[in-house]
C-alpha cells in the first residue's frame, strides 16, 4: 500500500517538473524569437488623412516627443499658417458676399501689403493686424464655410490663439503640435523600441505627387495602416478643387488593396476624423456630395455607409482586415490602436516563427 502511494506521488512529481520544464522552454522560445525583431508599418492615406499625425502621437508616446530643433521647425509652420489662414479668408469674403467693417478694410490692406513686401516673415505688427482681422464678424462667417475654401478645421485653434502664437518666448505644446498641417513629402520614418521588437512606422507623402513612390515600399512590409478621413466627404482636394477627398480616397484605397503586393498582408483601416465628421453632419448632409446615401444624416449610419463602400473595393478579402474609428488628435485612442496592432503583429509573428 505504502510502495504504490510512494509512486503515485513520483509519478504526479515527474509529471509536474516534465510540464514545467516544456513552460520554461516555451518561455525561452518566445523570448528568443522576440530577440532583434523588426516589423514593418506603412502608412498610407491620401492628403490630409491624418496619417501624420498618428506618427506624431506615436512619437509623443513611445520616442520622448520632440527634439527643440523640431518644435522650432513646427512653431515657424503655425505662424506662417495663421499668416495662410487669414489671406484665404480674405480672399473668399467676396464668394459669400461678406464684407468687413470700414475700418478694417483699412486694416485688410495694411496686412496684404506687409506680407506681399515680406512673404516669409512673420512679426508682432502682423499678428496684431491678424487678430483684428480674426474679431470681425465676416471672418467668423466667412470661416463657417471653411469645408467649400481649402482652409483646415484646425485653421480656428490657431487663429484663436494668435496673441499666445506671436509671443517671443511661444513654444508649440503638444496639441499644437498635433494640430499643425505640414504635409509629407518624401518618406518619414519612426523607429520605436518595446519589448524586444523594433517598430519601424513609414509615413508616405498622400499628396497625388508623392504616390508614385509609395511602390519602393512595398516589398517587406509586415502590414499596411490605411488612414482615411471621414470628413473629407464634405471637401474638395488641395490638388484639384473638383475632386471631392472621399472619392479620392476610395479611389486610392481600391488601387492599393487590390495590388499583387499587398494581398497577403495584413491590413489595417483607420476611419479618422471623427470628431470633424460628426461637426459636418450637423451642416453638410451626406446625401449632397453622395447622392446615393438613403440613410439618417448620423454619425452611426454615415460612418457605415462609407466603411461598406471600402470594403467594396476589396476584390479577393483574403487577408486579415481589422478596422478603428479614430480621432487622431486623442492620444488614448491613438494608443490603444497601436497596441492592437502590435499585440495582432506580436501574435502571428510568434506563431509563424517560434
Amino acid at each position: 500500500m505504502g510502495n504504490s502511494k510512494t509512486k503515485k506521488e513520483k509519478k504526479k512529481r515527474r509529471e509536474f517538473e516534465l510540464k514545467k520544464h516544456h513552460t520554461i522552454e516555451k518561455q525561452l522560445r518566445t523570448e528568443q524569437c522576440q530577440e532583434d525583431v523588426e516589423m514593418k508599418m506603412l502608412l498610407l492615406g491620401t492628403g490630409d488623412s491624418g496619417k501624420s499625425t498618428f506618427l506624431k502621437q506615436m512619437q509623443f508616446l513611445y520616442s520622448g516627443g520632440f527634439s527643440f530643433q523640431e518644435c522650432q521647425t513646427y512653431r515657424k509652420a503655425i505662424r506662417m499658417g495663421c499668416v495662410e489662414y487669414t489671406k484665404i479668408l480674405l480672399k473668399s469674403l467676396e464668394t459669400f458676399d461678406l464684407a468687413l467693417s470700414t475700418e478694417n478694410k483699412i486694416v485688410k490692406q495694411d496686412f496684404l501689403n506687409i506680407v506681399k513686401e515680406k512673404p516669409h516673415t512673420f512679426t508682432q505688427e502682423i499678428a496684431q493686424l491678424i487678430k483684428t482681422l480674426w474679431e470681425d464678424a465676416a471672418m467668423k462667417k466667412c470661416f463657417l464655410q471653411r469645408h467649400k475654401i481649402q482652409l483646415p478645421a484646425s485653421a480656428g485653434y490657431f487663429l484663436d490663439r494668435i496673441s499666445e502664437i506671436a509671443d517671443e518666448y511661444y513654444k508649440p505644446n503638444k496639441n499644437d503640435i498635433l494640430f499643425c498641417r505640414i504635409p509629407t513629402t518624401g518618406v518619414k520614418e519612426l523607429k520605436i523600441e518595446i519589448n524586444g521588437y523594433t517598430w519601424n512606422l513609414v509615413d508616405v507623402g498622400g499628396q497625388r505627387s508623392e504616390r508614385r513612390k509609395w511602390v519602393h515600399y512595398f516589398d517587406d512590409v509586415d502590414i499596411l495602416i490605411f488612414v482615411i478621413a471621414l470628413d473629407g466627404y464634405a471637401e474638395k482636394l488641395f490638388e484639384n478643387h473638383l475632386v471631392n477627398r472621399m472619392s479620392e480616397s476610395i479611389s486610392v484605397f481600391e488601387n492599393i488593396v487590390n495590388n499583387n503586393y499587398f494581398r497577403k498582408k495584413d491590413l489595417v483601416i483607420l476611419y479618422n476624423k471623427t470628431d470633424i465628421f460628426k461637426q459636418n453632419l450637423t451642416k453638410i448632409p451626406i446625401k449632397s456630395t453622395f447622392p446615393e446615401y438613403k440613410g439618417k444624416n448620423t454619425y452611426e449610419e454615415g460612418s457605415e455607409f462609407f466603411k461598406e463602400k471600402f470594403m467594396k473595393c476589396i476584390i479577393k478579402k483574403n487577408q486579415n482586415i481589422s478596422s478603428y474609428n479614430t480621432c487622431g488628435i486623442e492620444t488614448d485612442i491613438m494608443k490603444n490602436v497601436f497596441e492592437e496592432i502590435k499585440k495582432s503583429l506580436r501574435e502571428k509573428y510568434i506563431k509563424m516563427v517560434c
